[in-house]
């Protein structure tokens, strides 16, 4: 399935971005808009809507995000002071894009978010 998303043209390599990591399963970029010093993306090189849309078949897709997002802690060397990973799920969740992605932050100390 395609939704057209900026996401895909990314992935496909049809607009520029500074992409950190792509394999067969999943491509990492940096955010045009960081919110920390180290702030990447991780997408599906497949389309998933959101969180919700995780099922049986495509399930194993969040665990190849989760250890691609920890190599690239480490390799940014963020791994030993800490970093946060997080998930936007639709418009209350504040995901903007319909796309599903994980956001890697880093690089400063985070706030408690409660």
């Amino acid at each position: 399935m395609q939704n057209n998303s900026i996401f895909e043209k990314i992935i496909n390599k049809q607009i520029p971005a500074n992409i950190i990591h792509q394999d067969n399963k999943i491509t990492a970029f940096k955010d045009i808009n960081p919110q920390a010093p180290i702030h990447i993306l991780i997408v599906p090189n497949f389309f998933i809507a959101s969180l919700n849309d995780i099922n049986q078949e495509n399930k194993d897709i969040v665990s190849h995000m989760f250890y691609t997002a920890v190599n690239i802690a480490k390799q940014k060397n963020i791994s030993q002071e800490g970093y946060r990973i997080i998930f936007n799920c639709n418009k209350n969740g504040g995901q903007e894009i319909n796309y599903l992605h994980m956001h890697l932050l880093g690089g400063i100390k985070m706030n408690k978010l409660f």
